[in-house]
């Protein structure tokens, strides 16, 4: 039997990157011989953890199109030819049997180059309102995995698998690592754990709200795991030095925060809340207004609108925040429903579920 060839391409923030090496790391226990390879863009931070999950990765010379007159806009056209010359010449030297692309650009312009050939592709959504890049690739995919109900609008319906979002197969059993978790924070294991999450980058509106508020924060009798994000540590690393605080750019053992965590305030890009889902653990949403098509109001909306989560936009937060969190963290019954309600909505199978789609379309 010939050896299986997969690309897979997803890349610029981790809720792109994360599913991508997830539904690598299936298909691998699945083809143990398949030879992968991956494309990101230059410069991302993709060039760097797709290595440290073991794949090949080769970077296009692409980025996002912003919407002011900018030097980055005149590069555009360049860099998308650039891109689009770049993808033909890895397809020929390569020639995999499927491309899946799982979001951002540099996935944008390999899969468009495949489908120009009839190499079959394969688009993974994330968000509740999909992205321009993945609605232009709809209509020459051939399989789209969504990860929420009611994309008909954007997508055509007989292509659409519901499948959910790919997560960390180390979240799925959380419950058993609370101990192990306690003692890889340095937790005190008779206090309730706060953990705040701020996206792989991080979210300024968010960490000022923490930085203001962390004495009322601590006032509720929290211990407080805040990951800032690597562009603000440098503001933020002072209060390691608090009782209860521990401060952090990025959180390499998610299981273990999340086993560890009793309340979560999250950002909502896709991956966060599909995480936070399988979990099964009450969140305050806080989502980020800077992100294209506002899609992570839509992600949290569809959590809260099923009684899963609660959701306090940025623009709230001076007059809200404190009230609800207030009101939230005195209300165990409230809590347990959370709880209950957010775990309903987990999909864990979801990148099994993928992996069968790709296996039908090979």
């Amino acid at each position: 039997m010939m050896k299986k060839r997969f690309i897979i391409s997803g890349g610029g923030t981790g809720g792109h990157i994360y599913p991508a090496i997830s539904i690598a790391n299936e298909l691998k226990a699945q083809y143990p011989d398949a030879e992968f390879l991956f494309i990101g863009a230059k410069d991302k931070m993709e060039m760097q953890k797709v290595p440290q999950a073991g794949y090949k990765i080769e970077g296009l010379w692409i980025s996002g199109f912003h919407r002011k007159l900018t030097l980055q806009n005149a590069m555009f056209p360049f860099k998308l030819l650039s891109s689009l010359f770049k993808s033909f010449s890895i397809l020929k030297r390569f020639k995999p049997d499927v491309v899946i692309g799982t979001g951002g650009f540099a996935s944008g312009a390999i899969l468009k180059v495949a489908s120009m050939f009839g190499v079959p592709t394969v688009i993974q959504e994330q968000n509740s309102y999909p992205g321009i890049t993945n609605r232009l690739l709809a209509k020459k995919a051939k399989i789209i995995c969504v990860a929420y109900e009611n994309l008909e609008r954007f997508f055509p319906k007989d292509k659409m698998r519901f499948t959910g979002n790919p997560v960390r197969q180390d979240l799925m059993d959380i419950t058993s690592k609370k101990a192990e978790a306690i003692s890889h924070f340095h937790l005190d294991p008779n206090k309730k754990t706060l953990l705040i999450l701020g996206g792989s980058l991080g979210a300024r509106r968010m960490n000022q709200l923490i930085e203001k508020d962390l004495d009322f924060l601590l006032s509720f009798g929290y211990q407080i795991i805040w990951q800032c994000g690597k562009h603000y540590l440098i503001d933020y690393s002072k209060y390691n030095d608090k009782d209860n605080v521990q401060v952090t750019a990025f959180i390499d053992r998610m299981d273990l925060v999340y086993a560890a965590a009793d309340l979560v305030i999250s950002r909502s890009g896709a991956s966060s809340v599909s995480e936070l889902c399988i979990v099964g653990k009450p969140v305050i949403f806080i989502p980020s207004p800077n992100v294209s098509d506002d899609h992570q109001t839509k992600n949290a909306k569809a959590i809260v609108d099923k009684g899963g989560a609660i959701m306090i936009k940025e623009s709230d937060l001076e007059s809200d925040f404190n009230l609800v969190f207030e009101a939230l963290v005195k209300d165990n019954g409230k809590l347990e429903s959370l709880t209950e309600n957010i775990k309903k909505l987990g999909l864990p199978n979801a990148t099994k579920d993928i992996v069968e789609e790709i296996k039908k379309l090979i």
